[in-house]
């Protein structure tokens, strides 16, 4: 029933069009902070850091897209969508924006997505006699039916699960069980599908999947995220040769002088130490394997696309960027006129707080290379929080 996967077979449909009212707070779930990031900002990015996801819709309401589009500003790729009044009619809408053989939907209430479970319910769409899949859990307590005053009839619960999103489907198939729709309102896409004739598979959930309901939910997700949050530190250094007839440009602004620094890009060594301390605190390698010198296209480069570069991969890693120390080691020129410039733009370049970064300035007292005037040299040091994708 589905083709062999591409890279872009798959479009995901996060939904974030609800208002969210038992969540309790002022604004909806899916705005609602979450360990200092927007509950809909986890759940967008847990879907595009996956290669074999083409393209992410985000529905919204109307009167909220604006708020999405801030909450995912640097996200690339994605198409937003007005809701309609229902989930179903959400989806629909979703579907009409879409392009592919596959399609998932997805609660951007359900904000922790382990990788695990997308391996799962990609690897369920080989059965060609599926028409999707779902992640479920099995149900721990006990159930039992209730009238206003006591308890009735407990219920088997051995064949019950918990379904959870997101949900994998044929575009195709889901598209057919939208078109003309008659009956009650239904709460998920599988049910749909199912009425429609098709054979719906279900694969192992997670716990951390469960979706922000009630006001404690938050409280215990953002307890979930703090246990797997790491601190990692990185440390850079670089140096280049002053030499007359080039620009001079440190900290991302360019400083009237005699002479520049010589280097194959435009040799800005104070974003290149910061740059290299970011890569090291991810694990991932230094400037030079992600820009090598040999490569033509990186001839007179700015380096503020270095540096931003090493900033996207902070993101695809999950991580956040804390703090940034740099320390520049020349004679001259001077660097406290320039500071609070370099500060403003290593902040811009990484859409970070200014306050997080530091600029500072040392000589050798004459010693060395620096202070003989030959070159100039930084050293940086990046303190970044990643927080490890469940799995």
């Amino acid at each position: 029933m589905t083709a062999p996967l591409t890279l872009s077979s798959i479009a995901a449909i996060v939904l974030a069009a609800g208002k969210g009212e038992r969540a309790g707070g002022t604004a909806p779930k899916q705005f609602a902070p979450l360990a200092g990031k927007p509950v809909l900002r986890w759940s967008v990015e847990s879907l595009v850091r996956d290669p074999r996801i083409g393209s992410v819709v985000v529905v919204t309401r109307p009167d909220s897209r604006d708020e999405a589009v801030t909450i995912l500003k640097g996200i690339t790729g994605l198409t937003f969508v007005d809701g309609g009044a229902t989930r179903r009619e959400s989806v629909a809408n979703g579907l009409a924006s879409i392009d592919s053989d596959l399609v998932m939907v997805h609660d951007a209430a359900r904000p922790l997505l382990p990788a695990s479970v997308l391996d799962r319910l990609i690897a369920a769409m080989d059965d060609g006699d599926l028409a999707g899949a779902t992640p479920a859990q099995p149900v721990a307590d006990t159930l039992a039916a209730r009238d206003d005053v006591a308890l009735g009839t407990v219920v088997d619960r051995s064949a019950l699960v918990r379904i959870q999103t997101p949900q994998i489907f044929c575009t195709d198939v889901l598209r057919a069980a939208h078109h003309g729709w008659q009956g009650e309102e239904p709460t998920d896409d599988a049910q749909m599908v199912r009425h429609a004739g098709g054979r719906v598979g279900v694969v192992e959930g997670s716990a951390i999947l469960d979706k922000i309901t009630w006001p404690d939910d938050l409280a215990r997700l953002a307890a979930q995220v703090g246990a797997n949050r790491r601190t990692a530190t990185g440390m850079g250094f670089d140096v280049h040769r002053l030499v007359s007839g080039e620009e001079l440009w440190l900290g991302g602004v360019q400083i009237a002088h005699d002479k520049g620094l010589a280097g194959h890009s435009d040799a800005d060594v104070a974003l290149h130490a910061l740059t290299d301390a970011i890569l090291g605190a991810i694990g991932a390698g230094d400037i030079g394997v992600h820009f090598p010198p040999s490569d033509p296209q990186w001839r007179g480069a700015r380096s503020d696309r270095f540096l931003r570069h090493a900033g996207d991969l902070v993101a695809a890693a999950n991580g956040a960027i804390q703090s940034l120390d740099v320390t520049i080691i020349c004679e001259t020129p001077k660097i406290g006129p320039y500071r609070e410039a370099m500060r403003i733009r290593i902040a811009e370049i990484l859409e970070m707080s200014v306050t997080q970064v530091s600029v500072k300035a040392t000589t050798t007292e004459g010693l060395g290379y620096t202070g003989r005037g030959e070159g100039i040299a930084a050293q940086a040091i990046a303190t970044i929080q990643i927080t490890e994708t469940p799995k």
